[in-house]
């Protein structure tokens, strides 16, 4: 599953078509370099030796990992002055080398944090495998690898390459940088540059009240969405959505966990059109409630699985997983089936991989079994694999276990999951899909109460960071918890550490709004990543199905915390809420299923502050909307930004959507025309269609605009590409687990949803196990059954285990 097969693609066929344009491109032709700052390093040309014996001039160093054969040389074919640095490797299995500057006091400039430096040199080189490589010193943790910011392309003669870096974390100090050689070939290098980018920008005026500038701004619109919607899935249509905005959503809701719908074969889905605030309904061929989804690299949405059967009246059968699979076209707006998968997957996870290949784990059986078996969608062959072309681990992943793809190409299992425990073991590992092997993770907190919670790979993607959220344990019923955990797979031996607790916010547990106390938090939590680089937190509630939370924060990734006290979302939003960025920035949420069995369709959008800092930037052209890995893309901006990022259009369902990314686009900017470089990296930003944003230094995003990451077939063999510059990340973990023997199926409760079937109808849900503060009493649960507006009389299905038929009439309280 690891992306080591080299990519070829066509510099843009756009490019090539503005002919004199392309000359003056900042990364493809020689120029001069331009008036600015002071230039920060010391010895930028190499012409002053280094100490003796040291083989490397001053302030220089030799750099790189791997197994590969290299040489370094100081030689005279120099840029400018008499000396330049060739770096060479005539062997290479991985890894890479480069002249890197000094990391000390002495040799590396000193940064400010949140400022921007642009950095350039010139080059020749005959690979394309080269990346400009920034290090950067951390004033606790010393020095770290930083990111990778740009992958200028081959060139016989001197060429200059310049980028900008992201704002300087909080922490740092100091950077180094250098450019990196991973393939076969020869990188010469003059003339280094490290400039500071000009001053700060005035603090924006609020164009809102004061509370809105602050805290953003929630509005219920007048529609309502018309099916009871479990999924959700910003779509692009292709053609039809290529300019700025668009983004229609599909929501799906198969029988909306209604079995009278089910059983009359009623099955819905729905497109909301954001730009008339219109919903159109869809013909739905099977009970997509409860199915995996994920875009395609084309842009469709596959759809797997689903619900074949609800549990049986008395509780002694559970749900059961459908093997069908069915993809959605955005353009056509209709669904047409694939070939079924190997299996039933009832809750299945569903992730994207580098090479449009879609892998899929857990989830329940067609008997309600828990399902083992990983299938596997090849892109290339547009069907579901045969069990014996999948690497099998017979591994019970659980239902809708988070599964993220790492920069390497395995994955990430967070511990988020819905429904039961976590795996057996420390509650997260990583699958290497190559070698077959699991491997735990240490550190994450309460693992057996992260039922629920939700994960997200934190901006940017290029950081490797995750971050896990809340939860509980929906077969005990505990209080949702606070805690938030943060790993960071750069390390070599990721373990998650301790993040802030949650904010805490108003509670309604069916007496009105109160203060949450001590350490309740919240379960069935959403959290969208959004375009200024922070993450929304917003849902969820205290108990399983029950007990909304009103609460919103924003976690900022660059200092690890909550910002507090944002508006609420008016509407409860629990089990079978989404929510989801929208392409013009704001973020839409629907849905809410509690117990009783009742369905919310009002529609919320929250205006996040960034919206009320005053007049958006612009995106007034982009060249063209097809893109290529590692390559340079231009755009126009009305006014200066400080970043542009890809995001890719959210699909999610019960908190889980591990395909949700922010990429990074590092700039080089002449004015208003700013270059933006494509990761090489398929992992990091898997093919599809993405939002591409522009951001001012304010945190202001443009209107997103729609490209295509892959580039077509034709135009990707017309030249070499750069490969994926991968890193050593998480590479001394434990040893891995032994691996299952081969077995059919994993045994599962039917009790798994925390559903006692022997009350009312199978879509109400009365709990296994009540709340611990509600006593074990007839009184005291129908008490709390009445205060969550559940049906009266609920019919008993046979017997009576939690005693709510004192009277023997066949109905409960």
């Amino acid at each position: 599953m690891r992306l080591t097969i080299r990519r070829k693609a066509g510099r843009r066929a756009a490019l090539l078509a503005v002919g004199a344009m392309t000359a003056s491109l900042l990364l493809t032709a020689p120029q001069q370099a331009t008036a600015g700052p002071p230039n920060l390093l010391s010895n930028p040309g190499f012409e002053t030796a280094g100490a003796a014996g040291s083989g490397m001039p001053s302030c220089w160093s030799k750099s790189g990992w791997g197994d590969n054969d290299f040489t370094f040389a100081t030689v005279a074919d120099a840029h400018g002055g008499t000396k330049a640095m060739k770096v060479s490797l005539t062997r290479r299995v991985d890894g890479d080398r480069k002249a890197l500057v000094t990391e000390n006091s002495t040799c590396a400039p000193t940064v400010t944090p949140g400022r921007q430096y642009d950095l350039s040199a010139w080059y020749k080189s005959n690979t394309p495998d080269v990346s400009v490589t920034v290090f950067r010193h951390d004033t606790t943790a010393g020095w770290q690898y930083w990111t990778d910011l740009q992958n200028p392309p081959v060139s016989a003669a001197w060429a200059r390459t310049e980028v900008r870096t992201p704002a300087v974390p909080p922490g740092t100090d100091k950077i180094a940088w250098g450019l990196s050689v991973y393939g076969v070939g020869t990188l010469t290098t003059d003339d280094y540059a490290l400039e500071e980018v000009g001053a700060v920008p005035p603090q924006p005026a609020c164009s809102g009240t004061a509370e809105e500038c602050a805290k953003g701004k929630w509005q219920v619109i007048p529609a309502q969405n018309p099916v009871r919607s479990m999924h959700a899935v910003v779509l692009n249509g292709g053609t039809s959505q290529t300019g700025s905005g668009g983004g229609k959503v599909l929501l799906i809701a198969g029988s909306g966990n209604d079995i009278a719908q089910f059983n009359a074969g009623t099955f819905t889905s729905a497109v909301y059109d954001p730009a008339n605030g219109s919903f159109k309904t869809i013909p739905t061929p099977v009970d997509m409630f409860c199915a995996g989804h994920v875009q395609l690299a084309d842009g469709r949405v596959l759809v797997m699985s689903g619900n074949k059967g609800y549990p049986s009246a008395d509780g002694s059968i559970g749900y059961q997983g459908l093997k069908d699979s069915y993809i959605f076209d955005p353009v056509t707006e209709k669904y047409t089936k694939t070939n079924d998968m190997n299996g039933g997957h009832w809750y299945p996870s569903a992730t994207i991989l580098g090479n449009g290949d879609v892998i899929s784990f857990g989830g329940l059986k067609e008997d309600s079994t828990g399902n083992v078996t990983a299938e596997k969608f090849s892109a290339a062959q547009n069907k579901w694999l045969p069990m014996n072309e999948v690497n099998q681990t017979w591994s019970y992943w659980g239902l809708y276990p988070s599964m993220i793809l790492m920069q390497d190409g395995r994955l990430f299992y967070s511990g988020s999951h819905t429904f039961g425990n976590g795996t057996p073991g420390t509650g997260a590992s990583i699958y290497d899909y190559d070698a077959n092997t699991i491997t735990d993770v240490p550190g994450l907190r309460n693992k057996d109460e992260r039922d629920e919670s939700a994960s997200v790979l934190l901006p940017p993607a290029q950081d490797q960071r995750v971050l896990t959220i809340g939860g509980g344990n929906n077969e005990r019923n505990p209080a949702a918890n606070r805690l938030t955990d943060i790993i960071d797979l750069k390390q070599p031996s990721p373990a998650y550490t301790a993040g802030p607790p949650i904010p805490q916010g108003l509670v309604d547990q069916g007496q009105g709004k109160r203060p949450q106390t001590g350490a309740e938090g919240k379960m069935f939590v959403s959290a969208v990543l959004l375009p200024d680089g922070k993450v929304l937190e917003t849902g969820g509630g205290l108990h399983d199905r029950a007990d909304p939370v009103f609460e919103a924060s924003f976690f900022d990734p660059t200092t690890n915390t909550y910002q507090a006290g944002l508006a609420t979302d008016p509407i409860p939003r629990t089990y079978h809420s989404a929510s989801f960025l929208m392409p013009d920035g704001r973020v839409m949420s629907v849905g809410d299923n509690p117990g009783n069995g009742t369905y919310n369709h009002n529609v919320s959008i929250y205006t996040p502050p960034y919206l009320f800092k005053g007049a958006r930037p612009q995106i007034t052209s982009v060249i063209d909307t097809q893109w290529v890995y590692g390559d340079t893309q231009r755009i126009t901006v009305n006014r200066p930004v400080a970043k542009a990022e890809l995001i890719r259009p959210a699909a999610v369902t019960h908190s889980s959507d591990p395909n949700q990314r922010f990429v990074d686009l590092p700039m080089t900017v002449d004015g208003n025309n700013i270059d933006l470089n494509v990761t090489s990296n398929p992992n990091l930003a898997p093919p599809g269609w993405y939002m591409l944003f522009a951001v001012d230094a304010n945190g202001i995003p443009s209107i997103a605009t729609w490209v295509h990451l892959g580039g077509p077939s034709a135009l990707a063999a017309t030249q070499e590409q750069p490969s994926a510059h991968e890193h050593t990340f998480a590479d001394k973990l434990g040893p891995a687990k032994e691996n299952p023997a081969k077995r059919d199926s994993a045994p599962v409760a039917p009790s798994v949803a925390g559903c006692d079937r022997h009350y009312g109808t199978v879509n109400v849900c009365v709990p296994t196990r009540f709340p611990a503060e509600v006593q074990a009493t007839t009184k005291a649960r129908c008490d709390w059954l009445a205060s969550h507006t559940y049906p009266k009389r609920l019919k008993v299905n046979g017997s009576d285990p939690l005693r709510l038929d004192p009277d023997r009439d066949g109905h409960a309280c």
